[in-house]
C-alpha cells in the first residue's frame, strides 16, 4: 500500500517546516514566493490533496470565491472578462481557491443572484467586475459585511472599499501621444455616455492630452452605446462634420465599426482601440492593452489580505495600460 501523502510528507520534500506547508494552503500571500512555488511543486510532485472538510472545519473557510460572467454582447469586448476570469481562476487555484462562476442581467438580478448563493453555498468572498457610480452590488455586499473586491474603482469614494483598476486616462493618453507623435491634430474620440465611470476616464486622458497640446478638443468627440454597428455610425457622423485624421476609441468594438466607416477613406484615418482583444490583433487594430493577469493576481492579493485581516481595508491598485501597436495607427 502506498504511503499516505500528509503535509509533513510536503514539508520533507520541499525542505520547509509544515506550519509553512500550512500557509501555503491556507494563507499563502504571507509566503516569499520562490517559497511558495516550492511547495506547490512538492504537492504536485507528490499528488497531495487537502481535506477540505477537515480544512473548512478548522479555519471556517470554504475556500470558495464568487465571480460573474457577463453577456457576451457583441463578442468582442466580453473576452475582456473571459480573460480576467481566466486569470483569476489560476491565481486563486495557485492560492488555494475555487471560483464559482455565475451569471446575471443587471445588477438587481446579480444582488438577488448574491442572495441565492449565499443561502446555498458557504461562500468565503465576492469579486466584482465593472463597477459604477452609486453602485447598488457593493452597498448591499457591504450592509451584510460579505467579504468582496472589485476589479474596477469605487467612482463615488476611493476609499469605500478594496479595488483594482487598469488607468484607462493613461491608456487614452498614451494614445493619443501616439497619435500627436505621428503629426495629428484633428484627434477624435468615440467613446461612452457621460456618467460611466470607466467611459468618463477614457474620455478624460483624450481630452486632457489634447489640451496639453493646445488642441481645443471641443466638437471632437462623440458618446453611444457600445457596439461596432454604434462606432460605424458616429465615425461616419465624425467625418462628415470635421473630418479628423485619427479616432481614439473608448473599446475595440466602437474601434471596429469605425473602421469599417472609414474603409476605402483617402487620406485614411488612423483608428486605436482600447482593450486589444483578439479581434483587434487579428484585423490588425493597434489598441490599448489592459494587464489582466496582473489584475486578476491583485485581486486575489487584496482579497486573501481581506479575508485574514478584517481590520484592515487592503490599499487599492492602479495599473498600467500599455499600447499594442498595428498598422491602424
Amino acid at each position: 500500500m502506498a504511503e499516505k501523502v500528509t503535509i509533513a510528507t510536503v514539508a520533507r520534500h520541499a525542505r520547509v517546516s509544515r506550519q509553512t506547508v500550512s500557509n501555503v494552503l491556507n494563507s499563502p500571500h504571507i509566503v516569499r514566493q520562490e517559497t511558495r512555488q516550492r511547495v506547490q511543486d512538492a504537492i504536485n510532485a507528490l499528488g497531495y490533496r487537502a481535506n477540505q472538510a477537515a480544512r473548512q472545519m478548522r479555519t471556517g473557510r470554504s475556500r470558495l470565491i464568487a465571480a460573474r460572467i457577463e453577456p457576451t454582447r457583441d463578442g468582442i469586448n466580453g473576452s475582456v472578462l473571459d480573460r480576467f476570469l481566466h486569470g483569476l481562476t489560476e491565481t486563486a487555484d495557485a492560492a488555494g481557491y475555487r471560483v464559482l462562476l455565475y451569471t446575471a442581467t443587471d445588477h438587481d438580478r446579480e444582488i438577488a443572484t448574491y442572495d441565492d448563493l449565499l443561502g446555498t453555498y458557504e461562500l468565503d468572498a465576492f469579486v466584482l467586475v465593472g463597477t459604477t457610480h452609486g453602485d447598488p452590488r457593493t452597498a448591499w455586499l457591504a450592509d451584510r459585511n460579505v467579504p468582496f473586491v472589485t476589479f474596477g474603482r469605487p467612482w463615488d469614494a476611493l476609499d469605500a472599499h478594496p479595488w483594482v483598476d487598469v488607468d484607462g486616462a493613461a491608456g487614452t493618453a498614451r494614445a493619443t501621444r501616439h497619435l500627436l507623435d505621428a503629426g495629428h491634430r484633428r484627434i477624435a474620440f468615440v467613446g461612452w455616455p457621460v456618467g460611466s465611470g470607466v467611459g468618463d476616464d477614457r474620455r478624460a486622458g483624450w481630452q486632457d492630452t489634447l489640451r496639453a497640446a493646445d488642441i481645443d478638443p471641443t466638437g471632437l468627440h462623440r458618446e453611444t452605446e457600445d457596439g461596432i454597428a454604434e462606432g460605424e455610425r458616429l465615425m461616419r457622423d465624425l467625418h462628415d462634420a470635421v473630418a479628423p485624421t485619427a479616432v481614439v476609441c473608448a473599446s475595440d468594438s466602437l474601434a471596429l465599426g469605425a473602421l469599417q466607416a472609414i474603409r476605402g477613406i483617402d487620406p485614411p484615418v488612423s483608428v486605436i482601440g482600447f482593450d486589444d482583444t483578439p479581434v483587434a490583433a487579428a484585423v490588425g487594430l493597434t489598441s490599448v492593452s489592459q494587464p489582466l493577469g496582473e489584475a486578476a493576481a491583485r485581486c486575489v492579493d487584496l482579497l486573501t489580505g481581506v479575508l485574514d485581516d478584517d481590520h484592515q481595508t487592503p490599499a487599492p491598485v492602479l495599473l498600467q495600460p500599455a499600447l499594442a501597436l498595428r498598422h491602424t495607427a
